[in-house]
């Protein structure tokens, strides 16, 4: 027992460090503190490039905290901080979340089969097929049923129909997933809006409100109040000194790998940094992270017409985007990853400031950042080097026989540099280049 009590301790003591680094906006008014680019040594220009782009895709907001604290926000249009817009898809991690909280209180477990709260023939599925679905299946994706059906997000009993057996099969499918609705609302006796508002919005400020819209259950706030959802889960469930989702094995199995076919996706939540991804409407696995230009540990809510939600915990970053269509796809996964790249621009503080070394060839590049110039040393002499934009652009380049080379920056732009140093036996060399003037 002494074991298990040790690690729920430790547990709790590393989950409140994790809450008392964040910085979390009062539940009332329109105070929340904000954080500098130039603080946090990041490249201004490239801050601006990157709202720029957010605005040419039909954006209405964004939304960039870093430990809570607000680095952007930018509105476009006739968009304001007090307008309302729907969250599409992204809302699923809502419902995700409050059937958590549904379940650390003991009215529901995900084991469950849906017909336990739905009644018997909720699908058309043989009932030895239909009590094969569980709340997990409805949470995964994995319910088996037909996706193909003319409407997928229809939820009357004619349009869910046997396909597969629950568990066997991912596919994206709106239908079984709105029903997880329905199932709250049983097991709790309370209606999901006021079980959230009671559960969540009252302790975290967050405004809005589930509004029907043909068969969909669609969540509708403000960009803050979409911000300060991304904040809870960056907190783990936890806002402020208050822990909200207290079932710490669930928001584990909500953030990670759910099952073996989509290894990027979680309870409704979409996951970097897996081994391979699939996407809406196909039965394909594509190898690779879903998003290649975002943090392994990021986690993202991916609704239709560009909703996004991303969180990195390794960076301390929350980002939100609301907006008509940046272009196609009910999941713009591509769209998600471009705003990191711009990000990653952004983001250009170095390491370290002392010289920062890199192996395999041995090179150090010094002062960073740099003001006027910079050095390269290499471990072997005779070497080429080229310093690009985040366009691609070559900036500045050159040669040594040496094992040394003084690039001059004082006519550069500052901002964030791709520095790549090519030797004479053929190995490369990339690290980034933060020029501050």
């Amino acid at each position: 027992m002494k074991p298990l009590l040790h690690l729920l301790a430790l547990l709790l003591v590393t989950t409140t460090a994790r809450s008392q680094s964040l910085y979390y906006p009062p539940l009332t008014g329109t105070a929340w503190d904000t954080t500098s680019v130039d603080s946090l040594g990041w490249c201004r220009p490239q801050l601006d490039t990157l709202l720029d782009y957010v605005g040419s895709k039909n954006s209405k907001a964004f939304i960039l905290l870093k430990d809570g604290k607000i680095v952007a926000e930018r509105y476009y249009g006739t968009f304001t901080r007090d307008s309302a817009w729907y969250w599409a898809s992204a809302g699923k991690t809502i419902t995700a979340f409050v059937t958590g909280i549904a379940q650390q209180e003991g009215h529901l477990s995900l084991s469950d089969t849906t017909a336990q709260y739905l009644g018997s023939g909720w699908t058309v599925c043989p009932t030895a097929k239909e009590n094969l679905i569980t709340i997990r299946h409805q949470l995964t994706m994995t319910t088996g049923l037909n996706d193909s059906v003319p409407d997928h997000f229809c939820t009357l009993d004619t349009c869910l129909q046997y396909k597969a057996d629950a568990g066997t099969r991912w596919a994206y499918h709106n239908g079984p997933y709105t029903l997880l609705d329905s199932v709250i609302e049983s097991a709790t006796g309370s209606t999901l809006n006021a079980y959230f508002n009671s559960r969540v919005k009252s302790l975290t400020g967050i405004t809005g409100i589930f509004l029907p819209s043909g068969f969909n259950n669609v969540y509708y706030s403000t960009a803050r109040s979409m911000a300060r959802f991304g904040l809870l889960m960056l907190g783990r469930g936890q806002w402020n000194t208050t822990t909200i989702m207290t079932d710490t094995a669930f928001f584990s199995q909500m953030v990670n790998t759910s099952q073996t076919l989509n290894r990027s996706y979680g309870y409704l939540w979409w996951l970097n940094g897996k081994s391979s991804f699939m996407v809406p409407g196909l039965q394909l696995v594509f190898p690779g992270p879903l998003n290649p230009s975002a943090p392994p540990d990021m986690i993202a809510a991916l609704g239709k017409n560009g909703q996004l939600i991303n969180i990195s915990e390794s960076k301390k970053l929350v980002w939100i985007r609301m907006g008509d269509a940046p272009g196609v796809g009910e999941v713009p996964i591509l769209f998600n990853d471009t705003i990191w790249q711009h990000l990653n621009r952004v983001m250009c503080d170095p390491v370290s400031l002392q010289p920062t070394t890199i192996t395999q060839p041995g090179i150090e590049v010094y002062p960073m950042p740099a003001t006027s110039q910079f050095t390269i040393r290499m471990a072997i002499a005779g070497f080429s080097y080229q310093l690009t934009d985040g366009l691609g652009r070559v900036v500045a380049h050159g040669q040594s026989q040496s094992a040394q080379a003084i690039v001059n920056v004082v006519d550069i732009p500052t901002g964030c540099y791709i520095l790549t140093v090519r030797a004479t036996d053929g190995t490369v060399a990339k690290t980034k280049v933060l020029v501050v003037h």
